[in-house]
């Protein structure tokens, strides 16, 4: 498991589950992974089913995808600030808020899936930047301590979380 990698210090124990469901020791390896995984599965997922939410007051999957996107963007955010010496505290942020302001239902699954290989894309150029040093700094996000190598974690062990979520729920 990653998080057997990972000091204590450099993470929030909420976060450990996320980073147990990381792909691979290699944070840029496990990023390329994902984005071919997730756009294989993506790929079947019949198109009456991108609008469709399981259950009251759950997301749709594409609402979903956009919340996955949200996040990527969030932590790696946090990941280049921490990872150039900023020592600002980073504030967490509300996901509720930006899936009901994502404006999911308007856009097309391809509009959406597209911004999700670009956001991937981005983000693993990003992690590639990054020499060891960098990746080992820890800052504070949500009122906790963090390292930039956890948040290269988080991102893919996040990902894999909602998508086993859509594909037991949703398919």
């Amino acid at each position: 498991m990653i998080s057997n990698q990972l000091n204590a210090t450099e993470y929030h124990p909420y976060y450990k589950y996320y980073i147990d469901k990381a792909v691979g020791l290699d944070i840029v390896g496990g990023l390329q992974i994902n984005l071919e995984k997730a756009f294989a599965f993506l790929s079947e997922i019949p198109e009456e089913k991108y609008s469709f939410a399981y259950a009251k007051d759950k997301w749709t999957i594409k609402d979903i995808l956009l919340h996955i996107i949200d996040a990527e963007r969030i932590f790696a955010y946090r990941a280049l600030r921490i990872a150039r010496g900023d020592t600002t505290p980073l504030a967490g942020f509300e996901q509720n808020n930006y899936v009901l302001n994502g404006n999911a239902t308007s856009r097309t699954f391809k509009s959406i899936t597209d911004e999700y290989k670009a956001v991937r894309n981005a983000t693993i150029s990003l992690f590639g930047s990054f020499n060891d040093n960098m990746l080992q700094r820890v800052g504070k996000a949500s009122g906790s301590a963090v390292s930039v190598r956890a948040l290269g974690y988080i991102i893919t062990g996040h990902e894999n979380h909602h998508l086993h979520i859509i594909e037991e729920h949703y398919l």
